[in-house]
């Protein structure tokens, strides 16, 4: 009985293993089953990996070749092909104007000439005049530089190399190197082109103080504060060979500009920016063609110090940001020069104040200041309209022993005005024709000229767009 009962409890615990065994068959079959396919998958993955790899240098060595074919068919010039692609732009103006008083004979009293009678001031004869005409060519040099061009052809049919300065591109840190010939950074109206004017003609400030503009033949360091509020720092130097500088012939610095500018938004419907500035230069022999006060024709050259300061404030408003239907820009600049150095005038004739050609040398200092505020008004798509205010303040020079102030006549004392309206429509953002009207008295007291223009401005080509 016992030997039977043994028996009997080992065939069951026999039977009891058999699933066991079959269970652990089944897991070591999906081990393998698993095993199998990630090595396939670990293949497949290395095979496209190597393809990809492949794929990458192929496609880098076909482009360096293209780049390649493309730079040396340039450089052949056989016709099939170009490598360089600058963007040409050319900028036509031209006005029918109509003066009271002869303009070949316009000067702003108190203040010194700025410049070439063809260039500065209202147009120089009546009728038609084909004002400053541009060509501009700019393109990237490569990632980190571009370069820009820009000739302009003056009143007096002479090309004039307006601006040629490369800039840098991803400097980094908010820094931005420009060098060559360009215009300066002060002020507001300083940098814009006469085609991006809103009046056919510069304000008096910047006639009498700058010529109608000041370009820097030099360097400029521009710094853009990484600020949610626009903060803007610049830094120029260069040759003082334009007006207020101008006859210095010397190695070094000659002019020197700092400029800060800030600005924000009010809302969705308002921005504004406003900005200090200051010029100094030392200008050597600065010359200009005048009379004494017998009326004999004189040479007047300065020498010494001279010292600007500007500042400038600008507020657009359009409804909601969008500036198509309407938009309002009011603007505003002022400007305060000092000068301080010798003077010598020279004429012909012996009998004259300033002593004949041999010249007197005399002390010379002013103080002179000015503004102007303008405001255009788009009512309507393509339609605005504008005025503008211009006041000057020429003081009273002071001169030395030798000299009088009654022996220069254009040096006399006297506070220019000048009020204008201006009304033009823009077919399109590439042609523009303005009507404009003016009462002018920069002449002297009495003198009152009322201008009177039809320009035409018409852009081809390529056309960046406009700074603020």
């Amino acid at each position: 009985m016992r030997h039977t009962s043994i028996g009997v409890l080992a065939a069951l615990g026999a039977f009891a293993g058999l699933p066991a065994s079959a269970a652990d068959a089944d897991l070591n079959t999906l081990r393998e089953e698993i095993a199998q396919m990630k090595k396939s998958y670990e293949q497949r993955i290395e095979a496209l990996e190597k393809r990809l790899v492949l794929a990458e240098s192929t496609s880098s060595q076909a482009k360096a070749a293209a780049e390649k074919a493309t730079t040396q068919t340039a450089r052949t010039g056989d016709g099939r092909a170009s490598g360089f692609n600058p963007e040409i732009g050319l900028n036509l103006q031209g006005a029918l104007t109509r003066t009271t008083l002869d303009p070949a004979r316009w000067t702003m009293q108190g203040f010194v000439p700025p410049g070439e009678p063809d260039e500065i001031g209202p147009p120089r004869r009546r009728g038609f005049t084909a004002r400053e005409t541009e060509l501009t060519v700019s393109a990237n040099v490569d990632p980190n530089f571009r370069g820009y061009l820009n000739l302009a052809l003056t009143p007096g049919n002479t090309v004039e190399l307006e601006e040629a300065y490369f800039q840098t591109l991803g400097l980094g840190a908010g820094l931005t190197l420009k060098g060559g010939r360009f215009l300066s950074g002060i002020g507001y109206q300083n940098e814009f082109h006469p085609h991006a004017w809103d009046f056919a003609d510069a304000p008096l400030a910047y006639t009498a103080f700058v010529g109608n503009k000041l370009t820097t033949e030099g360097v400029q360091v521009k710094w853009l504060a990484p600020t949610e509020t626009f903060l803007e720092l610049g830094l120029e130097g260069g040759r003082d060979n334009s007006f207020p500088g101008g006859g210095r012939n010397k190695g070094g610095t000659g002019i020197g500009a700092a400029f800060a500018h800030i600005g924000g938004d009010v809302g969705v419907s308002n921005t504004w920016r406003a900005g200090l500035s200051y010029i100094a230069t030392r200008p050597d022999a600065r010359r200009y063609e005048g009379v004494d006060a017998a009326g004999l024709a004189t040479t007047v050259s300065f020498a010494g110090n001279s010292r600007t300061a500007v500042a400038d404030f600008v507020w657009k408003w359009a409804p909601n940001g969008n500036a198509t239907e309407r938009n309002l820009k009011l603007q505003g600049e002022y400007f305060r020069r000092t000068e301080d150095g010798s003077l010598m005038c020279a004429e012909r004739d012996t009998s004259g104040a300033c002593g004949g050609a041999a010249g007197l040398t005399d002390s010379y200092r002013s103080a002179q200041s000015g503004y102007y505020l303008q405001g255009v008004y788009q009512f309507m798509p393509r339609w605005r309209v504008g005025y503008r205010h211009d006041r000057l303040d020429s003081g009273t020079p002071g001169f030395g022993p030798t000299l009088v102030a009654t022996d220069l006549p254009q040096l006399a004392p006297h506070k220019p005005t000048r009020n204008t309206v201006m009304v033009d429509y823009a077919s399109s953002e590439f042609a523009r024709l303005r009507f404009q009207v003016a009462r002018d008295t920069s002449r002297g007291p009495g003198r009152a000229d009322h201008q009177v223009w039809l320009q035409y401005v018409m852009s081809l080509g390529a056309h960046g767009a406009h700074k603020f």
